[in-house]
């Protein structure tokens, strides 16, 4: 957020807070300050646009104008009404600003700068079963964040799909929250020329939690791509909050429980399976040089590829694992496994990232299925719980807040820690964990872990009940 709009914010609440509580000011005094503030109202929206955010602020401000124009001519029963409407007003600009009207994401720390591109591709062999049109077939997105090289200039890509032509919701939000989202620094560069530090990027395949889209991790993907991975963040349509297909058409999410009724475990279990095609698909067109393009087909490490995700998105990342010879480790961040995933016994290193159980409150699914999983590994294995971080910790919907907002966001679902500091602690993890199996380089991740505060968890050993600790 700006100088200039925090600057305005503070303005319009404190002006009309001295009308509100009788703090008296001269008339020179009163005449400067509103041309002062409508000064700098017309230089914002000049500037920045406008921002709904500062709607009951520029209200506020013609009301008081008006109150302070009228003051000499008494009407002390219109005075108290308006009194009651400027309280009103100031209660409702403070509530608006719950939300900030451009979120800044956590900032990439590794050493790369970032190039970008998104693909939009259509797998025939799929009938899409959202959709009652048996001749749709299943689009799946995919957007690779790569190392770039640090002289690339260029077109900034976009937060998210469909800016602009937004649905009335995204997931729970009002489209109206993100209408200056298209202000959002990604911190990378479209189509940039990739950093020729290494022959050959190792690849690292992102699945999002359910009905989120792929634009709600950039913070966690661009801060591991930054560290030299090749990060392929996925769109599942009709499941993700917003995605636009091949076609331009943009979908949002599709529930239909049909044949499953009120077993959501089945229903789950059935979309588990359509999200390990799209990664199996993702994979396959990562193989094809005419899909991809030959300059970033010639630089992906197609030999090295890990998998990761968040919720839902983690039991993706493990059953592409279990399912795909081609992934060589995964990562489930938080994720609840479902159908029979829990009792395969993986063959290559996995990671448990988790939230803090007292923020989060994981099911009893969860907690046996990854305890499972875990005891069954015939792998390296790590369990690593982040104290303080609750489930949401892992995305960018809390950088959505300002900071009073995500203070009572915090008292209302858990999670006191710093979202910057959960985002920078799980990546920092998982870089560590994938990049032995990716690069043939050894890392402790134990190491790494430690140099966070109140962060528990460690190596678990392979077909043990034993490990670090045990699992919560």
């Amino acid at each position: 957020m700006s100088l200039l709009t925090v600057v305005l914010a503070c303005a319009l609440a404190a002006f009309s807070g001295l009308w509100l509580f009788r703090i008296e000011l001269s008339r020179h005094a009163r005449r400067s300050a509103l041309w002062s503030l409508a000064a700098l109202s017309a230089l914002q929206l000049a500037w920045k646009g406008f921002y709904w955010q500062f709607l009951p602020g520029y209200i506020l401000l013609a009301l008081v104008s008006l109150l302070h124009h009228r003051r000499s001519t008494g009407g002390g029963a219109a005075q108290v009404i308006s009194r009651s409407a400027v309280a009103t007003l100031l209660v409702a600009f403070a509530a608006a600003w719950a939300f900030l009207p451009v979120p800044r994401l956590t900032k990439p720390r590794g050493r790369y700068s970032l190039g970008t591109k998104v693909y939009r591709w259509v797998d025939v062999t799929r009938p899409e079963a959202a959709t009652a049109d048996p001749d749709d077939r299943r689009n799946v997105v995919a957007q690779v964040w790569y190392p770039a090289s640090s002289a690339s200039h260029g077109v900034r890509s976009a937060y998210m799909d469909g800016l602009g032509r937004l649905p009335d919701y995204v997931s729970v939000l009002p489209r109206f929250v993100m209408s200056n989202y298209h202000q959002i620094q990604t911190n990378a560069t479209i189509d940039a020329p990739l950093s020729t530090d290494r022959d050959k990027w190792p690849v690292v395949l992102f699945s999002p939690g359910y009905a989120a889209s792929r634009a709600f991790y950039t913070s966690l993907v661009t801060d591991l791509a930054s560290k030299g991975y090749a990060v392929i963040a996925i769109d599942h349509p009709y499941e993700a909050a917003v995605v636009e297909l091949a076609d331009g058409r943009l979908v949002t999410t599709v529930e239909n429980f049909g044949k499953h009724g009120a077993d959501r475990g089945a229903y789950m279990t059935e979309h588990l399976d359509l999200r390990a095609g799209d990664v199996k698909f993702v994979l396959d067109q990562l193989h094809r040089a005419d899909v991809v393009g030959p300059a970033l087909f010639a630089r992906l490490d197609l030999d090295h590829i890990g998998a990761i995700g968040h919720s839902f998105g983690g039991a993706t990342a493990a059953l592409a694992l279990e399912r795909d010879s081609r992934i060589k480790a995964a990562a489930n961040i938080d994720g609840t496994l479902y159908g029979d995933l829990a009792e395969k016994s993986l063959q290559r290193p996995f990671l448990l990232l988790q939230s803090d159980p007292a923020e989060t409150h994981h099911s009893e699914r969860y907690l046996s299925g990854n305890r499972q999983l875990l005891q069954r590994l015939h792998a390296r294995g790590y369990r690593y719980e982040i104290r303080g971080a609750n489930h949401y910790g892992f995305t960018d919907v809390p950088l959505f807040f300002s900071a009073p907002g995500r203070l009572v966001l915090a008292q209302l679902i858990g999670g006191p820690r710093d979202v910057a500091e959960t985002h920078q602690a799980a990546t920092d993890i998982i870089a560590a964990f994938l990049q032995e199996p990716l690069t043939g380089e050894p890392r402790s991740v134990q190491a790494v872990a430690q140099r966070y505060s109140n962060i528990a968890g460690g190596l678990v050993n392979p077909r043990s009940q034993t490990g670090s600790g045990p699992l919560q």
